[in-house]
């Protein structure tokens, strides 16, 4: 491996001392994750609504759009593993960070004005039309786009939080982080309820497509397109300007940071298949997501099929989850983790989670709203708990040469679990519902499966080793860096 031919200082064998991050500059931090949860409600929220209520877009093509967000995740891997082999600005993480931020805060814009086109030539073409079968390529075309822009950006984001922390007090940025994702959700809302609570927006002509006025409908939902957009890129900057360059223990840590060779996405990938650890933890975390979202697509169909619940009232639903969240992910950030470690934290979590996945089921035998509705509070609380005490414990299994790479390839996993947990609970559900008369069964199913492989992921959280992990790690890139390198 090339090294600089230069004696060595009392200050090359002694790393200069770096500030460590106070609860300001945590909170400081989490307005990048504030802003990410905004855009999270414009895309799934508004988006949605206005392409499938107001403009009588096909869902298939809809939500199939709003999806490829999901489907382009592989490029997390490829955008980590840049932000730890090429600096950008002179900055490992901060420069994709801004670039992507630019990025998706326009493309945001942007798909909102191919959405107005396609409902265009649906009212006056029809959805056969070649015109539209054009807009709406463009339409899934620019989701694609925005998803590769929120990677390029969140990725880098989630590897500098690694760059930037010690073990120590890592959980507490982590769970300021997570509160702030939610918080922005919540904001976002009341923004965008704000924002569009206008006459003009054509809500007294919902019910048929051809008097909805989009001219109208468009000046009101741009405004919205307009303003959370800079708001959220306002953020991002406000967030992380300076961050990098006074906390960053990137060089101190990694064993090439200053050598004028890069790790390619081949080493790194060399280097994390080098641990068995690392299948552990791909495979725990896959089999966690798709059980600890299981509820995701059945939880409102479920309070009205049996319960008979209104609408607004299984929507609120998300508030108790929301709330317990929160305060899941802070207590076990500021409390938790510290006093008990990453591993016992998350074994809690998925207990506690099972137990009330038990409990949507048992609300349902005497159709008791508020036990459900108190489920779904413990559940957010023990889920939050669960995602603040993984996401520690994945974090403390990184190298610095490939943190990038490792958190692209946990973002992939996830992504990916997330679309096959919602195929799982529909198809399961579906079986149900043809094998079962009642409903609470059919949905039971759903329930029961989701409490056994949370269950099931614990064994497999038992076998990560994080000392395994880092040893095999750290050996597999010097013998990495010794082949390709010299």
């Amino acid at each position: 491996m090339e090294t600089r031919d230069r004696p060595a200082t009392n200050s090359d064998l002694t790393p200069p001392s770096l500030p460590r991050l106070n609860i300001f500059t945590m909170f400081r931090l989490g307005l990048f994750q504030l802003g990410l949860g905004m855009m999270s409600l414009l895309t799934l929220a508004i988006i949605n609504r206005i392409a499938i209520d107001e403009l009588r877009v096909p869902a298939l093509i809809a939500t199939g759009a709003i999806a490829m967000k999901r489907f382009v995740s592989p490029a997390r891997v490829f955008f980590g593993q840049l932000s730890d082999s090429t600096p950008l600005f002179g900055k490992h993480r901060s420069g994709y960070v801004w670039i992507g931020a630019v990025l998706f805060t326009s493309l945001s814009f942007i798909t909102v004005q191919v959405l107005w086109q396609l409902g265009l030539s649906l009212q006056t073409n029809g959805m056969t039309a070649a015109p539209t079968y054009g807009w709406a390529a463009l339409f899934v075309g620019c989701f694609m786009l925005y998803g590769l822009s929120i990677d390029a950006s969140s990725t880098p984001f989630a590897a500098m939080l690694v760059d930037i922390s010690d073990e120590d007090h890592r959980s507490k940025l982590i769970g300021v982080a997570g509160s702030m994702l939610i918080l922005g959700t919540i904001a976002g809302a009341m923004i965008g309820s704000t924002l569009l609570n206008q006459p003009e927006t054509g809500a007294e002509t919902l019910g048929n497509l051809e008097q909805v006025d989009i001219p109208a409908l468009s000046l009101t939902v741009n405004r919205v397109f307009i303003i959370v957009p800079a708001i959220v890129l306002s953020l991002c900057f406000l967030a992380t300007v300076g961050i990098e360059e006074k906390y960053s223990r990137y060089h101190q840590r990694s064993m090439v940071a200053d050598s004028k060779e890069r790790v390619t996405l081949k080493m790194a990938l060399r280097v994390l298949t080098a641990s068995r650890q690392t299948w552990f933890c791909l495979s725990f975390l896959l089999l966690l997501t798709i059980s600890l979202f299981m509820y995701d697509v059945v939880i409102e169909p479920y309070g009205g099929q049996v319960f008979g619940m209104s609408i607004a009232a299984t929507t609120q639903l998300n508030i108790f989850l929301g709330i317990g969240t929160i305060v899941g992910i802070s207590s076990a950030g500021f409390v938790l983790v510290p006093r008990l470690g990453t591993k016992r934290t998350s074994q809690y979590g998925c207990l506690g989670a099972s137990v009330c996945a038990l409990l949507f089921i048992i609300a349902g035998v005497d159709q008791r709203v508020e036990l459900l509705q108190t489920a779904f509070l413990f559940y957010g609380l023990f889920a939050g708990t669960l995602m603040a005490g993984v996401t520690n414990l994945m974090l403390d299994l990184t190298a610095a040469e490939t943190a990038g790479t490792f958190i692209g390839a946990l973002g992939l996993a996830k992504a990916m679990a997330r679309g096959i947990s919602a195929m799982i609970s529909g198809g399961v559900l579906n079986f149900g519902t043809w094998a079962f008369e009642s409903p609470l069964l059919a949905y039971g199913l759903v329930f029961l499966l989701q409490a056994l492989g949370l269950l099931l992921a614990l064994v497999l959280l038992k076998r990560i080793n994080i000392k395994e992990f880092q040893a095999s790690t750290q050996n597999a890139v010097s013998r990495v860096m010794e082949e390709d390198l010299e």
